[in-house]
């Protein structure tokens, strides 16, 4: 049954401005309130299951937030709140302290983060000040921190695999990060949580890092105890690439291809060459083919100096945990020595491709190029992009529409890495990775010279 209630502070927040609270209470176009509700009742309705932000709404429709400036600080009022965020009445302090996450980076990403640059600079300083003004930063701590990827609806044979390889970094102190969802983001903070437990390993961090357009997919798991909202997909990835010291790369669907994509782009940059970051793409024993074909794709559009950026260890919980624990090592011992920071990655050069953020209409996909006459970075930049278009004209409501209304997208590349692009696609739904709204995968795209 519904709960109504007053909600207070706790963890981290800081005493919002009248402006601010304005433009969160603001239910206009341009105001805020439409996502501070949609992603408070995500946080809320955590643990539920469910991937949908549009059918979780239309399951509350009565649920509204309303917020209010006291002379002792700040306070909510919840209206037709889901029941499961409370016991007995009172909300559970986890999902409390999420809620005030949601409304500290709504706040301020869009009041002091929205009027930054463009320039690729600048977007690397938004970035730091939203995970700063998150309190994610940790000065004097060595390299621990673990970015672990994946599908949010995996297999059980999958999601236990991921809590045997958390709880194998636990055992060597390493902490974790994800994108703070179900799935392979909750198995690795669920094993963490007791190797932690057993090696006496006090303050923990288990980070979660969304966006609004997916927090309703991918809303915070009860174990994460930092969480952080950017404003947009780009901005989230670069987060986790800035802020964290090696990345894991569970089995999942296309999203988690893209975001192999993004990451070996920006790894492949010249300025990146000699810079360590352990990556690992791991999964149980029947979980090979989603890599092989991955790894196949990207042997050949990006060629054997993209293999090279990467392990793949399968069915082997402490090899990869073992990578991770000696990778830290030479993460330390780098940044060491060329003066950077151990909790932001400055160092790491990002091209501005990779931050701008991309719309998969039919412009920007025959804009398009996918030729291997191009530095190799600058390919896995415009494949991620191509491969974002066309699971949007396949899956998404809003491509498929673009689709019925205008045809197919239009794209100049070499014919070999655009067949391959398709094997690889098809390859996801065999492995029903992918979800269609007919019975098979058909192109969105058509190739042009």
């Amino acid at each position: 049954m519904p709960i109504s209630a007053t909600i207070r502070p706790t963890g981290r927040l800081e005493i919002l401005s009248k402006q601010e609270v304005e433009r969160l209470r603001d239910t206009s176009k341009g105001g805020l309130y439409s996502i501070l509700r949609g992603c408070s009742l995500a946080v809320l309705n955590s643990g539920n299951s469910g991937d949908d932000g549009k059918s979780l709404l239309e399951k509350h429709p009565n649920f509204d937030i309303e917020i209010f400036q006291e002379d002792r600080g700040l306070k909510l009022k919840l209206h037709h709140a889901p029941d499961a965020a409370f016991v007995d009445g009172y909300i559970i302090k986890g999902i409390q302290e999420h809620l005030f996450a949601v409304v500290r980076d709504i706040a301020y990403i869009n009041n002091e983060i929205s009027s930054s640059s463009d320039d690729s600079e600048a977007t690397t300083n938004a970035v730091f000040q939203i995970l700063r003004k998150a309190h994610l930063f940790k000065p004097r701590l060595s390299p621990n921190l673990i970015v672990c990827w994946g599908g949010h609806s995996i297999n059980h044979k999958e999601y236990s695999y991921s809590k045997h390889v958390g709880h194998e970094l636990g055992l060597r102190s390493l902490d974790i990060c994800t994108g703070c969802g179900p799935g392979a983001m909750k198995g690795p903070m669920k094993g963490a949580t007791i190797a932690h437990a057993k090696q006496r390993t006090r303050s923990s961090r288990y980070i979660g890092i969304s966006e609004p357009g997916i927090i309703a997919a991918e809303a915070p798991n009860p174990i994460v105890n930092q969480l952080c909202i950017m404003p947009d997909i780009e901005k989230r990835l670069e987060a986790f690439v800035r802020l964290g010291h090696g990345i894991i790369v569970f089995p999942g669907g296309v999203g988690t291809a893209e975001e192999i994509l993004y990451l070996l782009g920006v790894l492949l940059h010249p300025d990146n060459k000699a810079l360590p970051f352990p990556l690992v793409f791991t999964g149980p024993a029947g979980s090979e083919g989603y890599f092989e074909k991955i790894d196949a794709f990207i042997g050949l559009a990006l060629g054997t100096e993209a293999q090279a950026r990467y392990e793949i260890i399968i069915d082997n919980p402490v090899a990869v945990a073992r990578f991770m624990h000696q990778g830290m090592k030479q993460v330390r011992e780098h940044r060491k020595c060329s003066h950077d920071a151990y909790y932001y990655n400055w160092s790491l050069t990002i091209d501005p491709i990779f931050q701008r953020p991309f719309v998969p209409n039919h412009k920007n996909m025959s804009g398009l190029k996918l030729q291997r006459k191009q530095p190799v970075h600058k390919l896995a930049a415009n494949l991620r992009q191509a491969f974002s278009g066309i699971v949007a004209g396949n899956v998404k409501e809003q491509g498929i529409r673009a689709i019925e209304e205008r045809g197919l997208f239009e794209l100049k590349g070499d014919k070999e890495i655009m067949a391959a692009l398709d094997q690889l696609l098809k390859s996801f739904v065999d492995q029903q990775r992918m979800k269609l709204p007919g019975s098979r995968y058909k192109p969105c795209y058509t190739l042009v010279r």
